[in-house]
């Protein structure tokens, strides 16, 4: 797939907008806030803790231990130990593993860490590799390789029992972790928050496209365009892992599982990834897992005022309880029965299937067609300017040509542009600018100017035949070219959603 890049970052390219994109957008970024000052009373540095050169604050009830372990690949990261202070009988051991994100500090994940060590477990919560992780390119078998080796870390720490050590994986790391788990019998339990049974493709596909309903969008920009483009960046492997099946791993995942979603994630369908975890589980022959749903709470099962929208700092009120006794439990021989209990998740939409380009669809296709707009829209008045530099220009054959050329070359750029707009800003709640009859006014503006280019080129094909004979070959062959773009504007508009009502 690697060698498939090259034509979506050709068009990526030319609409600059593409560079500035969250993987979100292309994948989202979704991390916890770091500890509200609240939190930390009394706060006091741990010597030696830093992140990115700044202290971690832990609270005095905790003690903090700094700690470096190999990654996969044998890249050393680091991270921090957090538990409670006194010396007692070993105690179980968690790792959290983060959303994504390239490079996300540890402070991150720090209210989540100081609220399990309070339940008295050992929390080893470390900085996430930017190494071999970026927007376009990851790994989640390399990020599970970090994540074991975290917890070898962990259960090399004093009061710690290394029979006991298990992981926690936030949204990104719910795809991370039961891979982890299925690769190794040293983890003792598993505890996925706001994860996702889907491949990624198809969950960031849905994201965006309820973030603009939820921000009243309707149409064929959310029923067509929106899907259509991440179909043509998982084509150009511009989207990391997009077709990943988590299925056959969590089939092969033995320990006991706890999943945990805030009843209204807007980042996970919240609705469909449990009855998957389910389902894979049980084809493997494991039963020992609980999921719970908590109200009012967002995609990482912290408390939110407006449906999932902003995340506030406090996690949602019985989640880090449910987590310390859960534990206790499990690393004490008593493995949970299935069961769900909690509130009905709130999931406006189901998932939509975003299968693979045809090759009549791919990122080669795309970018033919964008080469032959750009050459025969752009390339006409550039020879209209040359041949009156020259003193050789002439009158068009019709004032419809110049419409065709600007419009044709506007509604292209601009909807890519547009596009990708909507793309880093559709997650959650999207910011589509003024609505008219639920379609943004920036793309029914677009969609005239589509409609606009496909009159004028009937227009100037019908002044090109009755003019042809009079004409010289170079402007014969000038009009031919963007009439060309003209015609191939009509499927290309189509399968755009901009020729549809």
């Amino acid at each position: 797939m690697r060698r498939r890049r090259m034509p979506v970052a050709a068009i990526a390219a030319a609409f600059t907008l593409v560079t500035a994109v969250p993987a979100a957008a292309v994948t989202t970024r979704d991390e916890p806030l770091a500890v509200p000052a609240a939190a930390v009373t009394p706060a006091v540095p741990a010597a030696g803790v830093t992140t990115a050169g700044e202290p971690v604050a832990v609270p005095a009830d905790l003690a903090a231990t700094e700690v470096s372990f190999r990654g996969d690949g044998g890249l050393t990261l680091r991270g921090t130990v957090l538990a409670p202070k006194g010396a007692g009988t070993r105690r179980p051991g968690m790792v959290l593993v983060h959303g994504a994100g390239t490079g996300t500090p540890r402070t991150k994940l720090m209210v989540e860490a100081v609220e399990f060590a309070r339940r008295g477990l050992a929390v080893l919560v470390y900085d996430k590799r930017s190494e071999g992780y970026s927007l376009f390119h990851r790994s989640y078998g390399q990020l599970a390789g970090d994540a074991l080796g975290a917890a070898a870390a962990l259960r090399s720490q004093p009061g710690v029992d290394p029979a006991k050590v298990g992981l926690w994986g936030l949204s990104e790391g719910g795809w991370v972790v039961p891979i982890a788990a299925s690769r190794s019998a040293d983890v003792a339990f598993v505890v996925l928050v706001g994860a996702n049974s889907t491949h990624p493709l198809r969950q960031q596909a849905w994201a965006v496209a309820a973030g603009l309903r939820k921000a009243g969008v309707s149409g064929p920009l959310v029923e067509r365009t929106e899907p259509t483009l991440y179909r043509l960046l998982a084509d150009g492997d511009m989207f990391p892992e997009p077709y990943y099946d988590p299925a056959p791993t969590l089939a092969k995942v033995r320990q006991p599982v706890l999943g945990v979603w805030g009843v209204h994630d807007l980042l996970t369908p919240p609705r469909e990834s449990p009855p998957g975890f389910a389902e894979a589980f049980e084809r493997g022959g494991n039963r020992h897992y609980t999921f719970r749903f908590f109200a009012g709470a967002d995609h990482a099962a912290h408390l939110t005022p407006d449906g999932g929208v902003t995340r506030l700092p406090e996690l949602a009120p019985g989640y880090a309880d449910l987590v310390g006794s859960w534990v206790r439990d499990v690393t004490s021989g008593r493995p949970p029965a299935a069961s769900t209990s909690g509130p009905a998740p709130t999931q406006e939409t189901p998932t939509f299937p975003v299968p693979p380009t045809a090759w009549w669809e791919s990122s080669w296709m795309q970018l033919a067609a964008l080469v032959l707009f750009v050459v025969a829209f752009a390339g006409y008045p550039v020879v209209a300017l040359v041949r009156r530099l020259r003193g050789t220009g002439r009158a068009p054959v019709s004032r419809a040509a110049r419409l065709l050329s600007g419009g044709g070359l506007a509604a292209v750029l601009g909807s890519f542009g547009y596009l990708m707009y909507v793309v880093m800003t559709g997650a959650k709640l999207a910011s589509p600018g003024p609505l008219l009859a639920g379609r943004p006014v920036v793309w029914l503006a677009l969609q005239a100017l589509t409609v606009a280019c496909v009159v004028a080129a009937v227009l100037t094909a019908r002044a090109w035949r009755r003019e042809r004979g009079h004409l010289p070959r170079g402007e014969r062959a000038r009009l031919g070219l963007l009439l060309a773009g003209g015609l191939v504007l009509v499927p290309w508009g189509l399968y755009w959603g901009l020729l549809l009502p």
